[in-house]
């Protein structure tokens, strides 16, 4: 018996007692609480966990990592990727290492729908550089590429895209936009892990990818982010500013040996002193500690076992969830471009007024069905960026806090679930 086998069956002797391990509370047969997410593991992702802490080479980001890297660099045909702690640290990472790679300089304009999470928009300024903000439309809740054109200047640098739940605008014409300007295109693909246009992965459009490996999110490591790219320098540098800043990109194996990845470890790698020092320990660049567990890298290891399943159920509970709540008058749904294929993220309703959303939200809430908003909204409305732009310039991105929020479609919601949705809609007056 190997030591994986000896853990699950530790495993199954524990889920014999009363402390089972409830690895998703829909799991467990309550059909009256609808969770909006929730991560879809068991044995095999605490398997791996307890591997990692028990037989481990390294607690912190090692062999397991290093081997995640490589194999969720597949999934989305990417040649190199690097893990960090969460999806916002990715984004962080991200931005700071394309800037470091195109030698933008601060005051460089990125373009950025006003609508979305505030850590697609953060690092943008932690970087020195400038968000110009696109309002969305409603017929995707996307930003507007008619608007997008008129906000690019000689200073733009680059697009940054962030798909709502997954759901992206219409690729061909943003990146006949981005050719005709000379942009680039950077991807926010925290919330569309799986997400294809005509095709292919929406990581291949852009220069470089983030994804988020929150439990809410397609696949969980916990907390966990991914930078993925096809540019080698782009994830080094992105790898280095996650490593305390440091030159060194030796992973995995490569840490066991003597003359490491560069094959000069040990060398005169600061020119004013005449003796050689350890590349270990030579910063290239003011960076951050953002390195994830090993066990989080064995765990994302088994989620990808699952990730067909999760993105075809995804796909699934939300066309059922929408199905369902079409009945009921004055609710509308973003479209969903021909050329695009969506692992959703959630079940975006649009309401005809505050007053439906209100009542609708509540109603739900009451009876166990949990919802969620389109994120921040109008972002200029917060506090935190109030400074930066009149929120009034942006009326579709004000109008969203008031009228769109989504469900949930996760592939935790089993049939009583979505019986329990449709019992409850069906009693819902309008």
């Amino acid at each position: 018996m190997n030591k994986k086998e000896l853990i699950k069956n530790f495993i199954k002797e524990v889920q014999k007692t009363q402390f089972v391990p409830e690895y998703c509370h829909n799991l467990k047969g309550a059909k009256d609480k609808v969770y909006y997410s929730g991560p879809l593991m068991d044995e095999d992702e605490l398997t791996e966990a307890i591997d990692s802490l028990l037989f481990g080479k390294w607690f912190v980001s090692g062999e397991k990592v290093f081997q995640f890297e490589k194999e969720f660099s597949k999934t989305v045909n990417q040649k190199y990727s690097v893990m960090v702690n969460s999806g916002s640290s990715a984004n962080l990472v991200m931005i700071a290492a394309l800037k470091q790679y195109f030698k933008w300089t601060s005051g460089d304009e990125i373009l950025i729908s006003v609508v979305g999470f505030p850590t697609t928009l953060n690092p943008v300024i932690q970087a020195g550089l400038k968000p110009v903000f696109v309002d969305i439309e409603y017929n995707t809740l996307n930003f507007d590429l008619d608007e997008l054109i008129k906000k690019i200047t000689p200073n733009t640098k680059a697009i940054f895209v962030s798909p709502v739940l997954g759901n992206p605008p219409d690729m061909d014409r943003l990146i006949e936009i981005a050719k005709t300007h000379k942009l680039e295109i950077i991807m926010d693909g925290c919330d569309s892990y799986g997400s294809k246009w005509n095709g292919k992965h929406l990581d291949e459009y852009a220069i470089a990818t983030s994804c988020s490996f929150y439990p809410a999110h397609h696949i969980t490591t916990g907390e966990g982010g991914m930078v993925s790219s096809n540019i080698e320098e782009i994830v080094k540098l992105a790898r280095t500013f996650a490593w305390w800043g440091r030159d060194c990109y030796c992973v995995g194996p490569a840490n066991l040996l003597k003359n490491g990845s560069c094959n000069c470890r040990f060398s005169k790698w600061i020119k004013e002193l005449p003796y050689e020092i350890d590349h270990k320990y030579f910063f290239s660049q003011i960076g951050y500690n953002l390195k994830p567990l090993d066990l989080q890298g064995g765990i994302g290891l088994a989620q990808l076992k699952k990730a067909d399943r999760i993105h075809e159920a995804r796909k699934k509970n939300k066309d059922i969830i929408q199905n369902i709540l079409s009945s009921i008058k004055g609710l509308r749904f973003p479209t969903k471009h021909g050329k695009a294929d969506v692992s959703w993220f959630g079940v975006p309703v649009i309401c005809e007024s505050f007053n439906q959303k209100s009542k609708l939200v509540n109603y739900l809430e009451t009876s166990g069905i949990q919802t969620r908003n389109y994120f921040a909204g109008n972002i200029l409305l917060h506090p935190a960026y109030t400074h930066l732009e009149s929120w009034k310039n942006y009326p579709n991105a004000t109008n969203v806090l008031g009228n769109v929020f989504f469900l949930g479609s996760s592939p935790t919601l089993t049939q009583d679930n979505l019986d329990y949705i449709n019992e409850i809609i069906k009693k819902y007056e309008n």
